[in-house]
């Protein structure tokens, strides 16, 4: 597959990623958040799995795997879903949308924290228009500090769960495939969420009883193509582009939330959001490193393949 391609694939799973934010709204308000969310990221598994074992690409992970997909499991399914659930329903899927689209910055500062890498003036930059996106979005959005809604922080804390989570998904990989990886991190981190449920929303199967064929047709939506297909595909274009090239996509997610907000739920898009995102992906660019590392790899390639000098 060519790059021109890979990008139209890539912009189509940002579409989906940035839909969902609205179809995980929702579903959310419709059913008990801890309930519906275990059921469709069990839903995911099961599509990741049955697409991974015709490619005899599934195999019982060796001991220290085990640790890698348990704590993967917790912090990237079971604590990023959880909040993400229990946010959406106390926030709007616009400032959600916003705030979610920090996860390659957030990712670049626990690396350098965690890992002790000296950031650069750029990533600097980065980090603090980053900071200032999503505080004018969250303050200016909801009418200042003391009407800041509790939903706004807990999805951020989803996405920093997420970001912790990378940390470890990125040593796992090296011996498990990605694929399978993110397919056993589901299974686990559903039964992490269903049983959570069980102990805080006693009625929460009951209620799934009352959904409309609209929101089961976003359920199906938002389990199959997006949770599963997208982050399959995902994690497929990182191998064939790189990193760098990938996680600039994800600035387009953030854009296609608030298409969704608007356009599904109604919701009122302010200023204060356009202003947030001309913050938040620059921000984003600059503090993942993402910008940097392009430039880099731009420059090599130019280096090992210098243009021919024309003789006459």
């Amino acid at each position: 597959m060519n790059n021109i391609k890979i990008y139209f694939v890539l912009i189509g799973v940002m579409f989906l990623w940035g839909m969902n934010v609205s179809a995980i709204k929702l579903l959310v308000s419709d059913f008990m958040p801890v309930t519906i969310t275990s059921i469709r990221i069990f839903v995911a598994a099961m599509i990741v799995f049955f697409i991974l074992f015709p490619l005899k690409k599934v195999r019982k992970p060796k001991n220290r795997e085990w640790l890698y997909i348990i704590l993967g499991a917790f912090l990237s399914i079971f604590v990023h879903h959880y909040f993400i659930s229990e946010g959406l329903a106390k926030t709007s899927a616009a400032n959600g949308g916003l705030i979610l689209g920090l996860g390659p910055m957030l990712t670049a500062i626990l690396s350098i924290v965690l890992l002790k890498r000296k950031p650069s003036i750029i990533r600097l930059v980065g980090f603090l228009l980053g900071g200032v996106g999503v505080s004018f979005t969250v303050l200016a959005g909801s009418g200042g500090i003391h009407n800041a809604s509790s939903g706004d922080f807990e999805v951020f804390l989803a996405i920093l769960s997420q970001a912790f989570s990378f940390i470890l998904i990125k040593k796992a990989s090296e011996t498990l495939d990605p694929l399978l990886l993110t397919g056993y991190m589901l299974l686990f981190g559903s039964a992490m969420l269903f049983v959570t449920s069980l102990l805080i929303e006693p009625n929460g199967l009951a209620s799934l009883q009352h959904g409309s064929p609209f929101i089961w047709l976003m359920f199906i939506f938002s389990a199959v193509l997006a949770t599963a297909l997208g982050n399959m595909v995902y994690n497929y274009v990182i191998g064939q582009i790189g990193a760098a090239e990938t996680s600039i996509f994800l600035n387009l997610s953030t854009f296609f939330s608030l298409i969704g907000a608007a356009l599904f739920l109604k919701e009122e898009i302010l200023p204060s959001h356009f202003i947030g995102l001309l913050l938040i992906v620059p921000g984003v660019i600059l503090g993942s490193g993402s910008l940097e590392e392009l430039l880099i790899r731009r420059k090599e390639k130019l280096t090992q393949h210098p243009q021919k000098k024309i003789s006459l």
